[in-house]
């Protein structure tokens, strides 16, 4: 029974280190895309003479910069695309 359990954690840990490094590696993408949506929004908006925006974009950008892009993100493209920018690319 030990050896059982012995193999099956020896077989475990090394996926759970795996999805560990891959969650973190697409954590980094989303907060470098949430980052390059906010600049897009908040440089391209000026210039393009944007209406103030929503307190729903105003939290997102917040959002965003506090490190939670999965919440921002939907947010950002939506005004974006409303506006008719083009997505930045996502890494």
């Amino acid at each position: 029974m030990k050896k059982t359990a012995t193999l099956l954690a020896a077989a475990i840990v090394p996926l759970v280190a795996g999805l560990g490094i891959a969650t973190s590696s697409q954590a980094q993408d989303d907060q470098a895309y949430c980052r390059a949506l906010v600049d897009q929004y908040t440089h391209g908006g000026q210039e393009a003479g944007f209406a103030p925006q929503s307190l729903e974009t105003t939290v997102a950008i917040s959002q965003c910069r506090d490190g939670n892009p999965q919440a921002a993100i939907p947010v950002l493209e939506r005004e974006l695309r409303r506006n008719d920018f083009t997505m930045p690319p996502r890494g």
